[in-house]
């Protein structure tokens, strides 16, 4: 549709012009070819625009279109989302994405969830059949120009998605995986199968709760949620992938966590404030977490 629009808009304006005009010739070129972009720009507008209202509250942290935007991400591609967890995000990339998209699910490894407090042997078998659970359940979110559904687990991504992504998605899903590096190599698997699943000169991005340098390294290894930018550089140089650039569109300089205090103190979660309305209340001025939000490629 936008291919056929850009041919009338351009097959309009040259019309228009005496055959021996070349320079309004080339400009009526570059017109058409711009209206491909300001056509899908406008969608992600329409997308953000049309979530509900809690959802939107959520933007003034999340920063969901300059986010998706310094990624790269696009109508057609195909995106990997980790740790697709309750939608947020998913509800935003299908739209999105559109018919000619394609969005993956990707969750963790299933030897890692025992190690979290509620991975009970009931809560892992549910994970047992979440790579054809999740794509059914989020096809409510989908309508009929929506991207198509597909997910896999970490550490064991099938061979026919290898070289398939355009962009690999992971919006605050490091910290677990790099907390459980020891006892399972957990965040080295992960970012092994970012890069296989990429295409040569494939996106990483990577959005993640940000230790400031001076904290301790005991802090900071995932367990409170936070990590600090030099291991997530490190383990992402030390996967192949190349460093592309960094932006402070999720930074958020009120979010000053001391050594005994963890991330999800704070909104949404405010795990440590549900009896105590003064406390969550000034958490909740505290905002949402101060992010790094980082971009790498996958070589050619």
């Amino acid at each position: 549709m936008y291919k056929n629009l850009a041919m009338l808009l351009a097959f309009g304006l040259v019309a228009c012009q005496p055959a021996t005009e070349s320079a309004p010739e080339k400009a009526a070129e570059v017109e058409a070819d711009s209206v491909p972009a300001a056509v899908e720009e406008d969608r992600l507008v329409r997308v953000l625009g049309a979530q509900p209202e809690d959802v939107q509250a959520r933007y003034a942290y999340r920063h969901p279109q300059e986010t998706l935007e310094f990624f790269g991400i696009e109508p057609g591609m195909t995106v990997v989302e980790g740790l697709p967890g309750g939608g947020w995000y998913t509800q935003l990339l299908l739209p999105y994405l559109g018919k000619d998209g394609h969005l993956i699910g990707a969750n963790y490894a299933l030897d890692m969830w025992p190690y979290f407090p509620f991975g009970t042997e009931e809560f892992v078998e549910t994970m047992r059949t979440w790579t054809t659970d999740w794509p059914a359940s989020a096809e409510e979110w989908r309508a009929d120009d929506s991207a198509t559904l597909d997910a896999f687990i970490f550490g064991s991504m099938p061979e026919s998605l290898a070289g398939t992504a355009d962009v690999v998605f992971l919006a605050r899903v490091l910290h677990n995986v790099a907390n459980f590096e020891e006892e399972g190599g957990y965040l080295t698997a992960l970012l092994a199968d970012a890069f296989a699943v990429l295409k040569p000169g494939g996106t990483l991005g990577i959005v993640q709760h940000l230790a400031r340098d001076e904290m301790s390294d005991a802090f900071a290894d995932g367990s409170h949620g936070y990590l600090k930018k030099s291991l997530v550089m490190a383990a992402a140089e030390q996967a192949g992938f190349e460093f592309v650039a960094e932006s402070d569109i999720n930074m958020n300089p009120n979010d000053q966590p001391g050594e005994d205090d963890i991330v999800w103190r704070l909104p949404p979660t405010f795990a440590t404030s549900a009896d105590n309305p003064e406390l969550k209340a000034e958490l909740a001025a505290v905002g949402e977490s101060n992010r790094m939000t980082l971009k790498f490629r996958k070589p050619d």
